[in-house]
C-alpha cells in the first residue's frame, strides 16, 4: 500500500510538472510571426515566454531566437551573452549550433572594434573550431581587425586559398591575406601559379601605383600588385572611395575595365585634394 501511495504521488508530481512545462504551439507560432514581421522586441518577449513554459528542443529553439531578436535589435553585447547561453544548453540541432557560433564570432568582432578587447579570445578560439564554416568565418573576421591580431588567422586563410573550390570564398580569403600580410608565402605562391597559367593574359601583368606628396619627386606610397589581386582589391573598395573617384572625373563602375585597357606606357594621373599626385599604370 505504501509503495502504491508513493507511486501515485510521483505520477501526480510528474503530471503537474508536465502541465507547467507544456509548450504552447500557438505562442511559438506567434513569436516566429513577430520576428519575421521585424517586431524584434515583441518577438523576444514572446520567445522568453516560450522558454519559460517549455523544455527540451522547444526550449532550445526559444533560447536561440531570443539571441537572434537581440542581435536584430542591435544589442550586440546582450545577443553575444544569449548565444553563449544557448550553446551552453548543448542543443541537438546542429544547424542552429553552427549559426549561433558564427553569429557569436561576428558579434565578438563588433565588440572588439568597439573597444572590448576581451572578446579576442572568442575569435582566436574560432580558428580551431571543429566546424569548418565557423573556422573560416572566424579567420575572415579576425583578419578584418587589422594586421596586428589578424596575422593569427593566416594559417586558416592560406588553407582556404590552397584547398577550397568556392571562388568567392577563395577571393575573400585572398583579400583578407592581402590586408594582413601582402608578403605571405601562400599568397605569393598563388600569384606565381596564376602567372604561369595566364602569362599571356592581362591578368598576368602588374599594377603599379605611386603617390607623391605636393612638390616631392620621391613617392610617399608605392604599390606593386599582380593584376589578379589588384582587381580583387579594387572590387572591395568602399563606396566612399568610389565616390571620390567619381568626383575626380572617373567612372568608378567602369574604372577597372578602363584600367585594364591601358598600354604598358600609359599612366593615369590623379590630383588629390591636398595637392598630392597619384599615378597608376600597368606593366
Amino acid at each position: 500500500m505504501r509503495t502504491a501511495r508513493v507511486a501515485a504521488v510521483l505520477l501526480a508530481a510528474a503530471a503537474l510538472t508536465g502541465s507547467v512545462r507544456a509548450a504552447d504551439p500557438e505562442l511559438s507560432r506567434k513569436a516566429k510571426a513577430l520576428f519575421f514581421d521585424r517586431k524584434y522586441a515583441e518577438a523576444r518577449a514572446a520567445w522568453q515566454s516560450v522558454l519559460q513554459g517549455s523544455r527540451g528542443t522547444e526550449a532550445d529553439q526559444a533560447a536561440f531566437w531570443i539571441a537572434r531578436a537581440s542581435e536584430s535589435l542591435g544589442e550586440s553585447e546582450r545577443a553575444f551573452g544569449e548565444y553563449g547561453a544557448f550553446l551552453a544548453r548543448r542543443p541537438a540541432d546542429q544547424a542552429l549550433v553552427e549559426e549561433a557560433r558564427t553569429n557569436r564570432v561576428g558579434l565578438a568582432a563588433q565588440l572588439y572594434k568597439a573597444g572590448q578587447r576581451q572578446h579576442l579570445d572568442v575569435l582566436t578560439a574560432a580558428l580551431t573550431d571543429s566546424n569548418r564554416t565557423v573556422r573560416y568565418y572566424g579567420a575572415l573576421q579576425l583578419a578584418s581587425l587589422g594586421p596586428e591580431v589578424g596575422k593569427r588567422a593566416l594559417s586558416v586563410l592560406c588553407r582556404v586559398v590552397e584547398e577550397e573550390k568556392d571562388e568567392d570564398l577563395v577571393d575573400r580569403a585572398k583579400l583578407a591575406i592581402l590586408k594582413v600580410d601582402p608578403k605571405s608565402t601562400c599568397l605569393q605562391s598563388t600569384v606565381k601559379a596564376e602567372g604561369r597559367v595566364g602569362r599571356e593574359r592581362p591578368e598576368g601583368r602588374m599594377l603599379r601605383v605611386r603617390i607623391f606628396e605636393r612638390d616631392r619627386s620621391r613617392a610617399k606610397v608605392t604599390v606593386n600588385l599582380p593584376m589578379a589581386l589588384a582587381e580583387l582589391l579594387f572590387k572591395s573598395l568602399p563606396e566612399e572611395a568610389k565616390r571620390n573617384l567619381r568626383l575626380k572625373g572617373y567612372d568608378a563602375d567602369n574604372f577597372w575595365d578602363q584600367l585594364k585597357k591601358l598600354g604598358p606606357t600609359q599612366i593615369i594621373d590623379i590630383e588629390g585634394d591636398e595637392g598630392e599626385k597619384i599615378q597608376i599604370w600597368i606593366e
